[in-house]
This record gives C-alpha cells, structure tokens and sequence, in this order.
C-alpha cells in the first residue's frame, strides 16, 4: 500500500489501510482499496480478526467502503477477489451486491460490482 501512495500521491486514499473497529474503540479488522485505475475500477480487500466473523462486521465496512468510493466521480465498478474455499468472504460479497465475473485471479475467483448495479 505504501507503494502505491508513493507512486500516486494524487490518488493516496485508495491506497490507504483502513481500520475497522466497534464503538468502544476494539480493533476488529481492516479494509483498503488497491489503487483505483483509469477506467473507474477500484479493487477491494478486507479482513476480520477470527473471534469477531460471522457477526456482520465485514459486510458493515464492505458496505460504507463502498458508499465511499461510488460517491467519487468517475469511480465505475468495485472488484474483490477472494480465495476458493472462503465461503464466508464470498457470502459478503453476495449480500452486498457483487457478482462472479468469472475471472479467476491470484487469490481465486473474482466479483464485481457495477456502480448501475447498487440497490
């Protein structure tokens, strides 16, 4: 990430490393965008510390990040990629309105969502 708000110091908030934490102030995660590209394509990526999955934490940031990043002119389309067997990270996907685009990328299959696409 710190590559990537050195090589574009215009575009360094989607490259920075977002924390996720509950009211109280508890760390429970972090969320960031992989740089947003010429076409209006921005990627993101997040994670939850093991004890708080499966309680909604994820699809909570997942759906502010992208309020966001589609309040942004020219932002067109958000893509994930998550690992074959996490279930879980796909589940978040799906309820927060991305679809299999049927690429498969370094870490497994992809999914986007279109900003036309956003209920």
């Amino acid at each position: 990430m710190l590559e990537g708000c050195l090589e574009h110091p215009d575009q360094w908030d989607w490259y920075a490393m977002w924390m996720i934490e509950k009211k109280d102030g508890t760390h429970i995660g972090d969320l960031c965008f992989k740089g947003l590209e010429p076409n209006g394509t921005a990627e993101i990526g997040y994670g939850i510390l093991e004890e708080y999955q499966g309680q909604g934490y994820a699809t909570e940031a997942v759906r502010g990040a992208l309020n966001w990043a589609f309040d942004h002119p020219g932002v067109t389309a958000i893509e994930a990629e998550t690992e074959p067997e996490n279930k879980a990270s796909q589940r978040v996907l799906e309820k927060c309105g991305f679809l299999p685009n049927g690429v498969f990328g370094k870490e497994g299959p992809r999914f986007t969502l279109q900003k036309t696409d956003r209920n």
